[in-house]
């Protein structure tokens, strides 16, 4: 309870007389003892306070922070040497609370200190009125508020999902600057939804999705702060109170039912807004936080808001060109003819990861002659560009095909050199081949192969095996490079499956595990009609890890 210096029984009876918290300090500002009642105010003890610097100890702003030497009038007191009071001050107890406190400080000789300083303290307002927590914004320094920015910054613009960048700006807010986080989205039609209404328990954001979905639409004139900010104006402050009248729209209506059923007594509404566009709105409330929201808050949280607003733009806008693309390759992707004496059909997944859109592609035609054409082929790349050299690369080849009654080789020979000086296409793998009837009734295949996995082949009695004659460089590389044909008997009921790298490619795997991988479950699948066949292949085979897109071409002759 006392310091070291001196009688410790002197400075004890002294200080335990007093009827308030009182401390001794040292002309350096350090305390030299502490009374009992002092060590109940700051909610620690006399150890941990004797010898340290009663300012930098605990002093602080009503936000929680560090308060300048400069601006300490107490400390001025103390190295004044003269009598000095004043209230509305906080201190920083030893639980992390802050308490509100009225002091005197006065010069003192006892005999131990050539100059030290009583100091008195009591606590302001009501009896047993209690310590409070700073709230969570106030906490932030400077250095803070901008480690925050460009945190913000940094987490929204390493993704290129919506959902997921505005739950990551959730998880940035809530609990460091409030209770509760509202995103409201306006949509291409100007549609309102209540993206997330998220609330700080225990240490996790809980959804409540109770009072998340659509929204009325945005009242033109409205002065109201969410109209506003969905309008794009201005930011604003709110508590419940704003919503007590009359209710002007669907909106306000709306407004009143979230702050009753969150209990939000002070809350922020600032604009999702990018250069081009009012994305939506973000709100940040405080129930369990007493402190109320304020201007000072409002220039932070708009910063966020802007710097949120360019990633989810830049979100927005990808999404629109992907599916642009999606789309693209969708419609350039053929529908299957009529193909007598055979079952056919073809599956197109497009790539797990929003981020890529793949170049992978087939096609089914009939030649002059009668046979059928198929073609499996992947262009490299994941964007729009790929999309359209897909589209390139089919037509060339279909006209080739057509046109020209040669071997499937020579066909894909001049479909190489036409990548280096028509068809914008740096490289891509192909297989195509001829399906053709025989005079005496057998189905037979003659193919080759540009760098392309291997067709499978499987036999109604479940033998499986890779076709991997006929191959040879992808195109783009060596056009010169004379290429190789392959024939081989489809057996009747037997399944023929082209397919893309998509269905076999993993990180985790090397390409023989994943070929191998094919070859055993469409051998165990043989026995299954077409359609469920390839349903439960792409299910079993396609590796969870793989990132791009998948076409398959599976062919059963009667």
């Amino acid at each position: 309870m006392v310091g070291p210096a001196g009688s410790p029984g002197v400075v004890a009876k002294a200080l335990h007389s007093l009827g308030t918290a009182a401390c001794l300090v040292d002309a350096a500002g350090s305390i030299v003892a502490v009374n009992e009642l002092g060590e109940r105010l700051m909610a620690r003890s006399a150890a941990d306070m004797v010898g340290r610097d009663a300012h930098d100890l605990l002093h602080r702003n009503r936000c929680g922070e560090p308060v300048p030497g400069a601006q300490c009038r107490l400390r001025a007191s103390i190295l004044g040497g003269h009598t000095e009071q004043d209230h509305g001050e906080w201190l920083e107890r030893g639980d992390g609370t802050l308490v509100p406190v009225a002091w005197l400080a006065t010069p003192c000789d006892i005999g131990i200190r050539p100059s030290a300083t009583l100091v008195l303290l009591h606590t302001e307002g009501r009896s047993g009125t209690p310590a409070q927590r700073p709230p969570a914004v106030g906490r932030l320094s400077e250095l803070e508020r901008l480690t925050l920015l460009a945190e913000t910054t940094t987490v929204l613009t390493s993704t290129l999902d919506i959902d997921e960048a505005l739950r990551r700006l959730i998880g940035l807010v809530v609990p460091r600057l409030a209770d509760w986080a509202v995103i409201d989205l306006t949509g291409e039609r100007q549609e309102v939804r209540r993206f997330a209404v998220a609330h700080a328990e225990g240490g996790t954001v809980v959804f409540r999705e109770d009072l998340q979905g659509p929204m009325p639409p945005v009242p033109a004139e409205s002065p109201m702060p969410l109209s506003r900010a969905l309008r794009g104006i201005a930011s604003s402050l709110a508590g419940p109170e704003t919503y007590q009248g009359p209710p002007d729209s669907g909106i306000a209506v709306e407004q009143k039912r979230l702050f009753e059923a969150t209990g939000m007594h002070s809350a922020v509404v600032v604009p999702l807004r990018s250069l081009h566009e009012v994305l939506g709105a973000l709100t940040l409330g405080r129930a369990d936080q007493v402190e109320r929201f304020t201007a000072v808050d409002t220039a932070l949280l708009e910063d966020i808001a802007r710097r949120a607003s360019f990633a989810l733009e830049n979100a927005r806008l990808y999404q629109r060109q992907r599916k642009v693309a999606e789309t693209m390759q969708r419609h350039l992707l053929p529908s299957l003819p009529p193909t007598p004496g055979r079952s056919m059909t073809v599956r197109y997944l497009p790539a797990p990861d929003a981020s890529h859109v793949g170049g992978d592609w087939y096609d089914v035609f009939t030649l002059t002659d009668g046979a059928t054409a198929l073609a499996v082929g992947d262009v490299v790349g994941h964007d729009l560009d790929a999309a359209a050299g897909m589209a390139q690369l089919r037509n060339m080849l279909r006209a080739y095909a057509v046109s020209q009654q040669e071997p499937p080789s020579k066909i894909v020979e001049w479909l190489d050199h036409a990548t280096l000086t028509i068809a914008e296409v740096s490289m891509a793998t192909l297989v195509f081949a001829r399906m053709t009837d025989t005079e005496d009734g057998r189905c037979e295949l003659s193919w080759t192969n540009a760098g392309h996995p291997p067709p499978l082949l499987v036999t109604r009695e479940g033998v499986a095996r890779c076709l991997t004659d006929g191959h040879g460089l992808l195109l783009g590389v060596a056009p010169e490079r004379v290429r190789p044909d392959a024939t081989t008997e489809l057996p009747p009921g037997s399944t023929l499956l082209l397919y893309t790298d998509g269905l076999i490619e993993s990180p985790r795997r090397s390409l023989d595990e994943g070929l191998d991988r094919l070859r055993r479950n469409a051998a165990s699948l043989a026995h299954l009609p077409l359609e469920p066949f390839t349903d439960q292949l792409l299910e079993r085979s396609r590796p969870p890890d793989n990132d791009d897109d998948v076409a398959v071409l599976a062919v059963r002759p009667a």
